[in-house]
């Protein structure tokens, strides 16, 4: 199937990272050039390199989400380099686990900042191009805890929940003018992010990381952590003109994890 996105330009933040590093390439590889964004520079240069070495086109852009006054800079220097953002992928990294209750408001806010006005701001920058060229993809990558909220996770199972009423409410606003917006949800993918979390439940719970992991998957129904590419794939193809017609929806990629209708 020809996803209809070679020539488009295609800007992925956290793109150094697992998630957003299989995101690039798998973009790169249907033809899109891509921007990849990472608050590390030497991460952001790993991925730009993998997708020139598979044959394809990618810059890399250091950049840190919690600067929103650097962001006109950022965008500007995308549009530049590749042209006008065609297909945006929100994608940020997470806050540390945590209780919900009696957290301190200023973490709140610095983590409201780089995870949730950031991809607001950094959406309302590329959107009204998308719009007037009548074609666009928004897409924003959150969590199961949107879901289904997961025990000491709560900054993120608040934070990024936020994103589906927004994300929800944009696509209504967008949808006339050939832009969908959508939300997908992964569940335990086999990345650093995973690796670190259960490193630290195991540290909670006196476990070795081998049970807490052997654990957790015994909690999904494919019986294993989901592989970064498979995540990539169900975001690539929403970013894709044969996914026209699908927006305002929230896509779970989780091997049934999340036990909810």
């Amino acid at each position: 199937m020809d996803l209809g996105i070679s020539g488009k330009t295609a800007l992925v933040l956290g793109g150094g990272g697992g998630l957003g590093g299989a995101i690039a390439q798998t973009l790169a590889a249907e033809g899109a050039a891509v921007a990849v964004a990472d608050i590390s520079p030497q991460a952001a240069e790993r991925t730009a390199e993998a997708v020139a070495d598979a044959g394809g086109k990618a810059v890399p852009l250091e950049w840190d989400l919690a600067d929103l006054g650097a962001i006109d800079q950022h965008i500007a220097a995308v549009e530049g380099a590749l042209g006008p953002v065609d297909i945006l992928v929100n994608n940020t990294g997470g806050p540390p686990p945590s209780p919900v209750a009696g957290q301190d408001p200023e973490l709140w806010l610095k983590h409201f900042q780089s995870m949730v006005l950031s991809v607001i701001a950094i959406t309302d920058r590329v959107a009204p191009l998308m719009r007037s060229r009548g074609w666009g993809r928004i897409i924003t990558s959150a969590s199961s805890g949107v879901i289904a909220p997961i025990p000491n996770l709560g900054l993120s199972n608040a934070l990024r929940g936020s994103l589906l009423g927004w994300s929800k409410t944009l696509a209504r606003e967008v949808a006339a003018e050939g832009v969908t917006c959508n939300v997908v949800v992964p569940g335990r993918i086999g990345t650093q992010r995973t690796k670190f979390l259960d490193q630290a439940k195991a540290d909670r719970e006196g476990k070795s990381v081998a049970e807490t992991s052997a654990e957790s998957v015994a909690s999904i129904p494919v019986g294993r952590y989901g592989e970064p590419r498979e995540y990539a794939a169900a975001v690539t193809f929403l970013a894709s003109a044969q996914a026209s017609y699908i927006t305002g929806s929230v896509i779970r990629v989780d091997g049934g994890l999340i036990a909810s209708l």
